[in-house]
């Protein structure tokens, strides 16, 4: 299952993600928010993020204005490995290179074109694993700093 999530500033890109998702047949949870009225960006990362560490969520996608917000709030989370990306290349590759298990993007950033490719390059890229796992592991390890 996939998480996703967004604030006021990418309601209508998650709108378009979702019935991706849904062509693709691929399932998952809408942690809100609902409308485009403003919300903060922190809660809906926080309630997505949990549910991926929780293992309720292989992977989530979180879209605010720029991503960024959701991308720093994601990586608070203790077991997230979030990345903002607009173009494709770094979709794939931090799945790839970075096991990273939440994408974030921005509704202001992107357009709705791009927004599905970046979905479709991390969900169809696997871990690679190897020589990239010794650097997860340091990564994770900051945590515990």
């Amino acid at each position: 299952m996939i998480a996703i999530g967004c604030d006021h500033g990418g309601f209508e890109l998650k709108q378009e993600v979702l019935k991706h998702l849904e062509e693709r047949g691929v399932e998952y949870k809408d942690f809100g928010c609902y409308s485009p009225e403003s919300v903060d960006y922190p809660d809906i990362a926080k309630v997505v993020c949990d549910a991926v560490v929780a293992g309720e969520a292989e992977l989530a996608f979180l879209v605010c204005g720029t991503g960024i917000g959701m991308s720093m709030a994601a990586n608070k989370v203790k077991g997230i490995r979030a990345a903002c990306c607009s173009d494709t290349f770094s979709a794939k590759f931090t799945r790839l290179h970075n096991d990273a298990n939440v994408l974030c993007f921005g509704g202001r950033v992107v357009g709705p074109g791009l927004a599905l490719q970046l979905v479709d390059a991390f969900l169809d890229t696997e871990f690679e694993g190897g020589r990239h796992q010794r650097r997860i592991d340091k990564v994770m390890a900051l945590e515990n700093d």
